[in-house]
């Protein structure tokens, strides 16, 4: 019996990919990415994406895959994440994935599959995105999908847009088009969490770092290769604040400001969305042997599995 995937999540700035390099350390393994955001080149600094100093030995998987211009598509990255397992295993290591995206999880380890879609519809539903705004959309959503609307932020058009043509297309709510939670790849998910405060403090440090490593720079360096025309790469969190700064309608201080509260929300929807998960098993990400806590827990659920 091969041994069980490995997966790190939780909220952003919890510390997932520290805890991620430990383990796969630790247990021989291969790191694959499951943060929507580090599939995108180039977007290095808004996302935290660790440097090849910092990634050191250990191998990393499903990076830096699509132009800015792509748009993201998790049935693709679903057949990316189960390539990059396969791999590691064949080089007899343990895969290790690690990020807070938590459909991408779901889509790397569970029995999902994805709604087709309509471009009649989907065009519609555009035309109303761009006339109306998000915020209509997710009004709508929260009417006819409360679930999925307080998974989605309500200024990501492009995931109201989907979930919207979801219901219209199948008659049922988008979330219903997740199934329960059954692995399609066996699986021990260890999840990182923090209380409130001190990790609204580590947020508010990450965007600081963020600005001082260059991300303003970075920014327009991606603009130069069509950022503007990336429908989901330009609404990242961070680079989205960065260029209404430089459309010249918010000061720097605002954007950065902003991209502090935006990134807070987003953590509680990302906590909020692993929480559903039973399968998770949750631990401090401030104890002192948070690595040995890991592992002891790792090894518990792979006996159970075992068993």
């Amino acid at each position: 019996m091969e041994p069980l995937v490995v997966a790190v999540v939780g909220p952003t700035a919890v510390g997932k990919s520290d805890l991620g390099l430990a383990v796969a350390r630790a247990l021989g393994g291969e790191v694959v990415n499951a943060d929507s955001m580090q599939l995108y080149r180039g977007m290095d600094v808004g996302t935290a994406k660790l440097t090849d100093a910092e990634q050191g030995d250990v191998v990393h998987h499903v990076l830096d895959v699509w132009d800015v211009t792509d748009e993201a598509n998790v049935a693709d990255y679903q057949h990316m994440a189960r390539a990059a397992f396969a791999a590691a295993r064949l080089r007899g290591a343990r895969p290790v994935l690690v990020g807070g995206s938590g459909l991408y999880v779901r889509a790397a380890l569970d029995r999902l599959e994805f709604p087709g879609t309509d471009p009649a519809v989907r065009r519609r539903l555009e035309a109303e995105l761009a006339a109306d705004g998000p915020a209509a959309l997710h009004r709508r959503l929260a009417e006819v999908d409360p679930t999925a609307a307080t998974t989605i932020l309500p200024s990501n058009g492009r995931r109201l847009v989907r979930a919207l043509e979801v219901v219209e297309l199948t008659g049922r709510p988008f979330t219903a088009s997740l199934p329960e939670h059954v692995y399609e790849v066996p699986a021990v998910q260890v999840g990182l969490t923090l209380p409130r405060p001190e990790l609204d403090a580590r947020i508010a440090h990450r965007v600081d770092v963020m600005w001082e490593r260059g991300l303003v720079d970075e920014v327009r360096r991606l603009v130069e290769a069509g950022l503007r025309e990336g429908r989901t790469a330009s609404r990242a969190l961070g680079y989205a604040q960065v260029l209404r700064h430089l459309a010249g309608e918010w000061t720097e201080e605002q954007a950065r400001d902003e991209t502090v509260r935006a990134t807070r929300r987003f953590a509680r929807r990302q906590e909020s969305w692993f929480r559903r998960d039973p399968r998770v098993e949750w631990l401090d990400a401030a104890d002192p042997d948070l690595v040995g806590r890991a592992l002891v827990e790792i090894a518990r659920v792979s006996d159970l599995h075992r068993s």
